[in-house]
């Protein structure tokens, strides 16, 4: 396959990943971005994000030439055939989808294109709808009244695993109002040989929205059983193990927890109900995703409470910042959540994350530590928030030596129980029974 020469406007995770993707598979990419400090360490082969594979990835490009970055559109636009647009949505109060990134975007890029109508290709993920926004915007460049090729390309990328994800896709979507468009889209993915879905605009842009919705409703789903779990006194894991093999349920995105977060799963629920109620369409059952994901972080608080009392004073370790591991992201952390409310009532918080994320209040950042020993360290409870890998593997009778208290509560159900309690600590799970060394005769 001949590369083809590729634009993509925005360098953060999806943006990045995108670049550096189809420059391994051949295309000649060049990576836009308005922030010159980032594009200044990508040009030397710096991420300034923690994602696995993503530097190799990056400085493969940037050593085969395949792959460079710059701030100016001209520049980046002069010779492109295909121009990906990876900009943030974040939400708005309301909880719609904010599209001014990509309305300054495309406003930007319709000043640079001059005559030139490459293949305009939108991966940010955004409202039903945006791809007429985008074109409306474009025309208004062209004398003769019309806009480039727009397609709709939306992206499933985990944080943490974007380069396996991108470069071991499931399916690939493409949109567009015709279908040479989208197939000439696909094309630039034919050598990873995942399935292609070709449809309209917005249907590309609603599978989405979709997909996000529903794996937040199988993580609220599993939550509430797991609190049904525990008040009949059943275990959630062999629940989900016996579910779970049903394969038309299967056991992805079916396991409890203190919440959802990052820039994705909320966002999105929120910008579907939005879109729901702006046509009168009610949603309940993503109004009820939602409220029980909220819930969750009080759930830590609840069981601190009733085995500690009154919080104030007490000395909690947490293990977790970031929304999930693997991660630096702290968008809509359910972590955070936790540490503000204990924070609010009085507790002295030590917390670690392998990640050491910047993007924090400060009365989190002047409460974090080097290490997951070090947040133990006197506590009279060790609280699990985020589920790194990092956190199985520490001694947990070292922990028990260093703790003043006996209490681990597992916000992700990462951790062993039966190690946990052999270590002679108390060991309370999301749905899991509690694991009580002095009941069960171990200490």
């Amino acid at each position: 396959m001949t590369g083809n020469r590729v634009t993509v406007i925005g360098c953060g995770h999806v943006g990045l990943v995108t670049a550096a993707g189809l420059a391994h598979l051949g295309h000649s990419v060049i990576g836009l971005d308005v922030n010159s400090a980032l594009v200044a360490t990508l040009s030397a082969g710096g991420v300034p994000f923690v994602e696995v594979g993503l530097e190799e990835l990056l400085r493969e490009g940037l050593r085969s030439e395949r792959l460079s970055f710059t701030t100016d559109y001209r520049e980046a636009v002069s010779e492109a055939e295909f121009v990906f647009l990876t900009v943030d949505t974040p939400s708005t109060p309301a909880g719609a989808a904010d599209l001014s990134n990509i309305r300054a975007a495309t406003r930007s890029l319709t000043a640079s294109l001059g005559d030139r109508r490459p293949t305009i290709v939108n991966k940010s993920t955004s409202p039903i709808g945006t791809g007429e926004t985008i074109a409306s915007i474009l025309v208004q460049g062209f004398a003769d009244g019309t806009a480039p090729k727009i397609v709709a390309n939306p992206e499933f990328l985990r944080e943490g695993r974007a380069v396996h994800d991108f470069l071991n896709p499931d399916r690939i979507v493409v949109g567009a109002d015709n279908s040479a468009d989208a197939r000439a889209v696909a094309l630039l993915y034919d050598p990873l040989g995942a399935p292609v879905l070709e449809t309209d605009l917005r249907t590309a842009e609603m599978i989405k929205y979709v997909a996000n919705s529903y794996l937040a409703t199988r993580i609220s789903f599993v939550n509430e059983i797991a609190r049904l779990c525990e008040a009949v006194g059943t275990d959630i894991d062999r629940v989900i193990e016996g579910v779970g093999l049903d394969p038309r349920i299967g056991s992805g995105y079916f396991s409890p927890g203190i919440g959802f977060g990052g820039s994705c799963l909320p966002k999105d629920l929120a910008a579907l109900r939005f879109t729901g109620e702006s046509l009168g369409v009610a949603t309940p059952v993503l109004s009820a995703v939602d409220a029980v994901n909220r819930s969750r972080p009080s759930e830590v608080i609840r069981r601190l409470r009733n085995e500690l009392g009154p919080l104030e004073g007490t000395r909690i370790g947490v293990w977790g910042i970031t929304f999930k591991g693997g991660s630096e992201d702290t968008r809509d952390s359910p972590a955070l959540s936790v540490i503000a409310i204990l924070l609010n009532e009085g507790a002295q918080v030590s917390a670690f994350d392998p990640a050491f994320p910047k993007d924090v209040p400060a009365n989190v950042a002047s409460a974090m530590v080097r290490s997951a020993l070090e947040a133990a360290n006197e506590s009279n409870a060790l609280v699990v928030l985020t589920d790194w890998q990092e956190f199985c593997d520490v001694p947990m009778d070292r922990i028990a030596d260093v703790m003043r208290g006996q209490l681990v509560i597992d916000g992700r159900n990462i951790l062993k129980p039966d190690v946990v309690a052999a270590a002679g600590l108390l060991y309370m799970g999301m749905g899991r029974p509690t694991r009580n060394p002095i009941m069960e005769g171990i200490a």
